[in-house]
């Protein structure tokens, strides 16, 4: 196996890695952004205890995508922690005060300490998805990069109107997932409560999504030039956006965990098209796309290295894959509250 082949197949791992992120840990985050808006404390634990056995586990996605950036493309993690550091930054925050408020929201039974931490978790959750839409709009859009991979720019640069926007879609794209999650997840008077909550999730998702869609046609693009080289991969489009028309239809016929899979469908097509569109540029640079850009073929480890790290994943994704499905089986079916609930 060559170092051309070994490249796209990390590139392949990494990018499966982000998407498994996106489905599990969004709904996590969609839970903690409608978290606040519930109607009681028995609701607001109702929908702690949804993610209570799951939230850390989805977040080791993200640790082992981290790392295999830093390993098969160093050049590019370093890049990225350098160019984004603000919102890197910001992000790793929402991550460690999200997990603070998980775990000291209910230590206590008073009404405004739990409330404080409600806040926190919400204020987290949101800042979060924004954060992972901002970095991914400004790497759509190209940052302006030296000779040597150093970002040109300032941390204000990054947050641009395009950027913003796709970090508004992520957020409302989470928030959807996670109330469709948690329509699978309760039962009772609070599950035809957020049945009727998640319409507007739904309708806030497509408004944006068809604004960023529009945005993206008209000032990236580049990002639309695989579907005219390879018009094949225009289905990709097609089964997205019948994906996004089945999330109402199957919540309207209480088939949540068809309108679930619907929403993870749509997930898998949205970070497709983004990676095909800027493959092979990781980071895309703004000022020289053909000569600054970093791509997975001028910024991979050595060939050996690749291999090494294959043989790796080979082992390593398995486990990760069989204690995810381990965990979700164990803790199937709805959710209720006992002396040992959050």
């Amino acid at each position: 196996m060559g170092l051309v082949e070994l490249q796209y197949i990390w590139f392949t791992v990494f990018v499966l890695l982000i998407v498994g992120y996106a489905i599990l840990d969004g709904f996590d985050l969609g839970v903690g952004m409608l978290h606040l808006f519930a109607r009681s404390d028995t609701e607001r634990r109702l929908m702690l205890n949804s993610i209570g056995p799951v939230w850390d586990g989805n977040e080791v996605w993200l640790v082992t995508a981290g790392g295999a950036l830093f390993a098969g493309f160093p050049p590019i993690y370093a890049t990225l922690c350098s160019s984004f550091y603000m919102p890197v930054m910001m992000l790793l925050s929402g991550l460690i005060f999200r997990a603070v408020a998980i775990e000291f929201r209910s230590k206590q039974p008073m009404t405004w300490y739990r409330w404080m931490w409600d806040i926190l978790f919400f204020l987290s959750s949101l800042l979060i998805a924004f954060m992972l839409g901002l970095i991914l709009g400004n790497l759509i859009r190209g940052i302006p990069l030296d000779a040597q991979g150093e970002y040109l720019g300032s941390s204000s640069d990054l947050f641009n109107p395009y950027a913003i926007l796709v970090g508004a879609l992520t957020a409302a794209l989470f928030a959807m997932h996670g109330a469709i999650y948690i329509l699978m997840k309760s039962e009772g008077v609070f599950h035809d409560h957020m049945r009727v909550f998640v319409n507007p999730t739904i309708i806030v998702f497509v408004m944006l999504y068809a604004i960023a869609t529009a945005a993206t046609l008209i000032y990236m693009p580049h990002m639309k030039d695989i579907l005219t080289e390879r018009p094949l991969y225009f289905g990709i489009v097609i089964v997205n956006m019948l994906a996004i028309a089945n999330i109402p239809r199957e919540i309207n016929l209480g088939r949540d965990p068809f309108a679930f899979a619907s929403s993870c469908l749509n997930m898998v097509c949205l970070l497709a098209l983004f990676a095909l569109g800027t493959y092979p540029n990781v980071v895309r640079a703004s000022n020289g796309p053909d000569a600054l850009s970093l791509t997975i073929f001028n910024s991979s480890s050595t060939e050996m290295t690749l291999q090494i790290l294959l043989i790796m994943a080979v082992i390593g994704l398995p486990l990760v894959m069989a204690y995810t499905v381990t965990v979700y089986v164990i803790f199937r079916g709805k959710v209720k509250l006992d002396a040992n609930s959050y």
